[in-house]
Order: C-alpha cells, then sequence, then structure tokens
C-alpha cells in the first residue's frame, strides 16, 4: 500500500535528532505529560481486552502500557525507527501513516492520535486523519487526539531562560502569530491548536461527547524551569506533585487550557 509522503525534516527529526524512547521518562515535565495523559486515558477507556490502535505511537511509550493493563494495541508510526523500538512493548506494530491506514472498516474500539495531528500542519491532512480515525472505529468507540497548545513555545522558552533574546523572540513570535514551527530549527515541523480549535476538528470530523482537557495544566513550566536551570531532578519532587495537582485542579475551567504544553481531546463515534 502506498502512503502519502511524511515531510522529510519530520523523517529527519526522529531519525537522527529527538529520541522520542525518552522524552517522557527522562525529564519532569515529560513524565507529567505521561501521568497525566495515562489517567485521562484510563477514565474514558473501555474495559480490557478492547482493541486499540495507537495511530502515531511513536517507540510505544503508551502501548507499553495499555498492553499491561490488557489493552489489545497495535501500534502504527511513519518512522522504522519507533517502529522497530515498539517491537518490545507486547503490541503489533507497522509502518504506516495516519492519513492512510491499512485497518478495515469499523474495526477498533479506541483509536489514539497522541502525535499525527501536531505534525500535519495543513488542515486538510489533519482532517484526512480524522477521517480515517473515524473509518477505522467501530460505531460508539472512542477517539483521543492530542495537539500542542499555541502558546506551548512561550510558555517553554521563557521557562529556558533565553525568550528575551531578540532572534528567539522573533521566532516564538511568528509561531504565535502563524500557529506553525516551519521545522527549520530544534523542533521540527508543527502546527500548534487553541482548545477550541482542536474541539471543532475533532468535531468536524463528525465526532460526538468531544472534550478539550490540558494535559499537563498550568504549572508545568515552573518544573521546566526548575530542572532547566538548576541540573537537577524534579521527577519525584514536591515541586511535581504540586504541578501534578494543578493539571488536575484546573480542569474544570477552560481559560486555563491555554496554560497548557499538550491538548487532549476525546471524542466518540456516533452509534
Amino acid at each position: 500500500m502506498t502512503h502519502p509522503e511524511l515531510a522529510p525534516e519530520i523523517m529527519r527529526f526522529y531519525t537522527e535528532t529527538a529520541d522520542e524512547a525518552d522524552r517522557l521518562t527522562t525529564t519532569a515535565d515529560g513524565r507529567l505529560e505521561m501521568v497525566r495523559t495515562r489517567e485521562l486515558l484510563r477514565r474514558y477507556l473501555p474495559t480490557p481486552p478492547a482493541r486499540v490502535l495507537d495511530v502515531g505511537g511513536g517507540p510505544g511509550a503508551h502501548a507499553r502500557w495499555l498492553v499491561e493493563d490488557g489493552y489489545g494495541v497495535h501500534l502504527v508510526d511513519p518512522i522504522p525507527r519507533h517502529v522497530d523500538q515498539a517491537r518490545g512493548t507486547g503490541a503489533t506494530v507497522e509502518i504506516g501513516d495516519a492519513r492512510s491506514l491499512t485497518a478495515t472498516d469499523a474495526s477498533f474500539d479506541v483509536v489514539l492520535l497522541l502525535g499525527p495531528l501536531y505534525h500535519l500542519v495543513a488542515r486538510t491532512d489533519r482532517d484526512q486523519a480524522l477521517a480515517e480515525a473515524y473509518r477505522v472505529l467501530k460505531p460508539g468507540g472512542l477517539l483521543a487526539v492530542a495537539g500542542i497548545n499555541r502558546y506551548a513555545s512561550l510558555f517553554e522558552h521563557a521557562a529556558f531562560g533565553h525568550l528575551h533574546k531578540e532572534p528567539m523572540r522573533n521566532s516564538i513570535g511568528q509561531i504565535l502569530a502563524s500557529q506553525i514551527h516551519d521545522g527549520k530549527k530544534a523542533f521540527t515541523a508543527a502546527y500548534f491548536h487553541s482548545g477550541e480549535q482542536l474541539r471543532d476538528e475533532v468535531t468536524a470530523a463528525g465526532f460526538t461527547e468531544t472534550q478539550v482537557f490540558g494535559i499537563e495544566g498550568p504549572a508545568w513550566s515552573m518544573l521546566a524551569a526548575a530542572e532547566r536551570n538548576t541540573g537537577g531532578d524534579f521527577r519525584d519532587t514536591p515541586l511535581f506533585e504540586s504541578a501534578l495537582t494543578a493539571a488536575r485542579m484546573a480542569e474544570p475551567y477552560p481559560e486555563l487550557l491555554a496554560a497548557s504544553s499538550h491538548l487532549l481531546s476525546i471524542g466518540r463515534r456516533p452509534t
């Protein structure tokens, strides 16, 4: 099967630059993302052994705990390095693209899109990925979609202590205005959603009961600042527990979505 072409800068970033296998475990803000994503998903997942399609699942960080929880997981990712790393999770794996899935119609109870939407800069590509998720979900099935918050780069680079420098200020200003990172420096090509935009895209794809959560909450950048500027490990500290508590307490207040680093939208294919 011929898949849509992946942007070459994304392939290079995940093959040569970033080690996605470590991102959710080696830093305090990464661990916060992992803990919160897992607890939000567990709140809505059907009972095991439901079938989960982990689209853009990377090296299998979420596939691993889902398999341990008793789910049948099939992981799809366009990066061969990730697929090789994911083979040890207990999930079945394949190289593939969110915009053109090999799964048959209505064959999964859950579809996770925890990475593809923010690497599909064009709205048409995001719509196609959501349409494919809809197609392969059973009626009543659960969709979970992650996005990068529009303002995440502002908080992140303020925490790193260099936002005041003119080149960085100009770069982040362009991201804030366009909602797009061009992938020329540091991070790869990406689209940055507001909570309302993410909800609207999921709803426009036909999903119902759509909700959006801030994954890390409003205090994640404090963790990033403390860790990056001191060289310490803040993964198992009172500051981590406070940031986690803040994320949970912020859920009822949609105005605080804009302070999170990542967003998670939950929806269902109608029955």
